[in-house]
């Protein structure tokens, strides 16, 4: 019998729980001091919490379109006693409205490790959805493996990749090329791009042109 004591255990991510630092020090490095913060695919919630637990005066706002993924990260944050997150919210990319409204503005979007568990048509919604809530000088933020046409692959990720098709032939690694092709088609462009641990990247996306 369950003990009605025990206290609810999130989800855990081992990989979530090694790249959360190294993503931390770049968010410091390109993101201003304060803003608010929307979270695409907030999963087990590890990131959002380390960000916002050593970033304090950042408002974060994570979802997930998983509903039990929103149990793990309300548990998180609430043992994190953190009062900069705000509740986790059911969002599915693919939807017309993301948020009430569909009026919030961030300024900054993070999104780490969906584009490849995903269908492809994720990737013009992102853009898309990114377009519609960033404010003009604010920044989207993707983690993940890309595929890139003048770097080699590492066979690491050439293996991933396999493995990914293998389980859901709509998944896959992207080539970053055909990413900055929907976000052009939204009015965003690549402006930095960071080689991060475990052959993934860290990039950095902006408005094309200073107007909302």
């Amino acid at each position: 019998m369950p003990n009605p004591n025990s206290v609810l255990q999130p989800a855990f991510s081992a990989a979530a729980d090694r790249n959360k630092q190294p993503i931390l020090e770049i968010l410091q490095q390109v993101l201003p001091t304060t803003g608010r913060a929307l979270e695409i695919a907030s999963g087990t919630g590890q990131h959002v919490t380390w960000f916002a637990q050593h970033m304090p005066q950042w408002i974060w706002q994570p979802t997930d379109a998983d509903a039990p993924a929103l149990n793990s990260i309300d548990t998180r944050i609430a043992q994190g006693q953190l009062a900069n997150v705000c509740a986790p919210l059911l969002l599915d990319v693919l939807s017309p409205v993301w948020l009430p409204g569909d009026a919030a503005a961030f300024d900054a979007v993070y999104c780490a490790n969906m584009l490849h568990i995903a269908p492809w048509a994720t990737c013009s919604a992102l853009m898309q959805g990114v377009a519609r809530h960033l404010t003009a000088s604010g920044m989207l933020i993707t983690y993940g493996p890309y595929l890139e046409d003048e770097v080699p692959t590492p066979s690491g990720n050439l293996g991933f990749d396999h493995d990914l098709r293998l389980q859901n032939p709509a998944w896959g690694i992207r080539r970053r090329e055909d990413v900055e092709l929907e976000a052009a088609k939204a009015g965003l462009r690549l402006a930095q791009r960071f080689a991060m641990p475990a052959n993934n990247l860290l990039l950095v996306w902006e408005r094309s042109s200073t107007e909302a």
